[in-house]
């Protein structure tokens, strides 16, 4: 037994979404043999466009019923039904998360109209249900209302039960290892399944091809699939569109974010945003108090010009500090890692000597700063940084040049490396932006061991 449903909301994503709308109708596979549609009072306002979409306004609803009101009618006639829906996803989604908001589970096996078209149904330009059914000549009134797009998805979905090879597919479909109720309506299950499991770039597309969404993953195929599970209105907007996927590999995660980041600055994907805001630095920096204590700290790039080091976020300039301290045996509390205490006592760092207890000559802690600082001031110029490619006959490198990124690439695991220029033949060379400049740096403090100078 089938549910065929559709609803009309207030469109305010998918947590604040509202239904004003629901239509059911129950098919046993030949014929309709129950209806339920009501008009739901959302206890918010209509926006006007939603309004000019499907006719449904503000006075249409003030006495309508609430959802918590007709939830009893709603589970009674979806009870051991299978829901199925044109975008399967969305409805079900919608009506599950305002059935939590009320205290109630709904849990039913779905089907998607537009998945079983594309399978049973070859070729057409469109799945949209108002597009498809008038290809297949099926009627559709009252376009954008509950019960004349659920009433169309009846139809449809009554030529889909007969088409050939129906039987495979449906038996298919309903599989709960299929996976093919999870993957966005319009995306073949062969996109996902050509995926690989190893770190890269992966590219989500709608259907003119264009990219709308750039990612990086340890495992690709894992990360692809974690945005089909994602309930946020961001994620089913993106898989709502997504047509087809790609990929590259690139061995290592690190070239991954570089990537990422490159193709992301590139291509401007809609649905990025991360990386396209402005990135705020924060500057490590010196000071002498009024007891003659060197004092190392940081702060926005703004108020540190002449910074010893820069840093992309108050936890990076931590770790840098908690490093500095580790390294030189300088106090947590003259590096600012604790705040308004007479001694040192910093859960991580326990070889403090005591400037914080008067036991460590003020000096004698200075030239320990003094030597910190000029660690700093002599990092190499020129490195190399080396790990993993995509084969296990290659390995990849990643380039700095006067302190800049300068690119990638992939060399066999047996070509010996003398002098940077024997890389330049294998060099993709890439743009340093304060991004890559931030990946770059943030990947040298947490692997030294990777790093080779010149």
């Amino acid at each position: 037994m089938y549910t065929i449903i559709d609803i009309e909301t207030t469109g305010n994503g998918i947590k604040g979404n509202k239904i004003t709308e629901i239509s059911i109708f129950k098919y046993n596979g030949h014929e309709v043999v129950d209806e339920y549609t009501s008009l739901v009072n959302p206890q918010c306002e209509i926006p006007s466009f939603i309004t000019g979409l499907t006719g449904i306004d503000n006075n249409m609803v003030r006495n309508a019923p609430l959802l918590e009101e007709i939830i009893p009618e709603i589970e009674a006639i979806t009870k051991d039904t299978i829901f199925v829906a044109h975008s399967v996803n969305f409805d079900y989604n919608i009506i599950k998360n305002e059935f939590k908001q009320l205290g109630h589970d709904f849990s039913r096996k779905k089907l998607c109209t537009v998945r079983l078209s594309r399978k049973l149904l070859p070729g057409y330009n469109s799945y949209s249900l108002g597009k498809l059914t008038a290809a297949l000549g099926i009627p559709l009134t009252d376009r954008h209302r509950a019960r004349g797009d659920a009433h169309a998805t009846v139809l449809l979905f009554h030529k889909l039960l007969r088409a050939e090879n129906a039987e495979s597919v449906f038996k298919l479909f309903l599989n709960s290892k299929s996976q093919e109720a999870t993957l966005p309506p319009a995306l073949p299950k062969e996109e996902y399944e050509k995926l690989p499991t190893t770190p890269g770039v992966y590219y989500f597309k709608n259907e003119k091809g264009k990219i709308i969404y750039v990612g990086k993953a340890i495992n690709i195929k894992k990360r692809v699939l974690g945005h089909f599970y994602d309930k946020k209105t961001k994620e089913i907007t993106l898989c709502s569109e997504t047509a087809s996927l790609d990929f590259e590999e690139t061995g290592n995660e690190l070239i991954a974010l570089l990537k990422e980041s490159a193709e992301i600055k590139h291509l401007y994907p809609k649905y990025n945003s991360a990386q396209k805001r402005t990135i705020q630095q924060y500057g490590i920096f010196s000071y002498e108090d009024r007891n003659g204590v060197i004092h190392l700290a940081f702060n926005k790039i703004k108020m540190t010009p002449n910074a010893l080091a820069i840093c992309y976020s108050p936890t990076e300039a931590r770790q840098y500090l908690e490093a500095l301290c580790n390294t030189f045996e300088l106090c947590p509390k003259y590096c600012h890692l604790q705040e308004n205490v007479s001694s040192c006592s910093h859960y991580k760092i326990k070889q403090c000597i005591g400037i914080c207890s008067d036991t460590d000559l003020v000096n004698s802690y200075n030239e320990r700063v003094q030597e910190a600082i000029k660690s700093l001031k002599e990092i190499q110029s020129d490195l190399v940084i080396k790990t993993n490619g995509r084969t296990a006959k290659e390995n990849a490198f990643v380039i700095i040049q006067e302190n800049s990124y300068a690119g990638y690439g992939f060399i066999p695991k047996e070509f010996s490396i003398e002098h940077i220029e024997d890389l330049e033949t294998f060099i993709i060379p890439q743009k340093n932006t304060l991004e890559t400049q931030r990946i770059v740096e943030s990947y040298m403090r947490k692997n030294p061991n990777a790093i080779f100078a010149f």
